[in-house]
């Protein structure tokens, strides 16, 4: 079996046409169906069901698809290792996190990384929460930043970097503008503005308000943590908002207050795979959050 053979597969299972598969390959097509041909032929099985041009995976090749994308994320992952042990300082960190991390957490932590290791390099995907732990489970990723840390996954580690304070964000007109901090059940009444369903952080402050014996109404719905801060300057309700996403300003013609009784927290960490080990510079990356945050005292 050649690898050859298993990226001419891929493709073909991917395209279910030989000539689409071909033709995205750059290589004739006859090339194509002789790779596949002699693949079955090497494991006495049918991969494929024939329908005029197109084809389709029998059961057995979509068995055989799953075992052969994983092959390939191991051979993958091997070469870069061994690139990477001849110098991690200029190797590739590739990360999956959700979109609360998007606005500080992470491009804090990469600009400090990268004035130290300027020659190292990023590849980021933006998911959902439950999504970033999938991916780093399945072997798609093996470094996630995540807020909440989760804590009864068995296919994942979860560290803590650090905790950090869930505040209120107000239209600077409102009537609690001028109080020095709030209680969660002052804003039983208000119109809220929330994440998209999906998001982990909608349902984190979902939770807490009925935590306090009330259902927020929900308003608004923002794509992202900015998009909640411009529609409470538009003055159309209230978010609870990641102080972290504040720590620079506070947006235009808004005010932003502590809750107390009971205080909102979340923590911020990173998730690894249980049975893989980091890449040396992914190490160097998760030794590098360790040491950065403890050292800020987290935000």
């Amino acid at each position: 079996m050649e690898l050859r053979q298993l990226k001419y597969f891929m493709e073909v299972a991917k395209r279910e046409h030989m000539t689409e598969a071909a033709d995205n390959l750059h290589v004739a097509q006859s090339a194509v169906s002789r790779q596949i041909y002699n693949l079955e032929a090497e494991l006495g099985v049918d991969l494929f069901v024939r329908q005029g041009r197109r084809v389709r995976l029998t059961p057995i090749g979509r068995m055989f698809l799953e075992s052969s994308q994983q092959a390939l994320k191991m051979l993958e992952s091997a070469k870069r290792e061994v690139k990477e042990h001849l110098d991690p300082t200029r190797g590739t960190i590739r990360i999956t996190y959700p979109i609360s991390m998007a606005a500080y957490t992470l491009p804090t932590a990469i600009s400090s990384f990268r004035e130290e290791y300027p020659d190292a390099r990023f590849q980021l995907k933006q998911n959902i929460y439950f999504d970033v732990i999938d991916e780093v489970a399945n072997g798609e990723f093996n470094i996630g930043l995540l807020a909440p840390v989760p804590e009864d996954d068995k296919n994942i580690k979860g560290y803590t970097l650090f905790t950090e304070n869930v505040i209120a964000l107000l239209p600077q007109n409102h009537k609690y503008a001028n109080k020095k901090s709030l209680r969660l059940t002052d804003l039983a009444d208000e119109p809220f503005i929330v994440l998209p369903e999906g998001a982990y952080f909608r349902e984190l402050v979902i939770d807490e308000c009925k935590k306090q014996g009330f259902t927020p109404e929900i308003a608004f719905e923002g794509d992202d943590v900015d998009a909640l801060k411009g529609l409470v300057s538009a003055g159309l309700g209230v978010a609870l908002i990641p102080e972290v996403t504040l720590v620079d300003t506070t947006p235009r013609f808004t005010v932003k207050k502590m809750i107390e009784n009971p205080e909102v927290t979340r923590t911020i960490g990173v998730i690894t795979p249980q049975e893989r080990q980091l890449l040396p510079t992914e190490r160097l990356f998760f030794e590098f959050l360790q040491s950065f945050f403890s050292n800020m005292g987290g935000y």
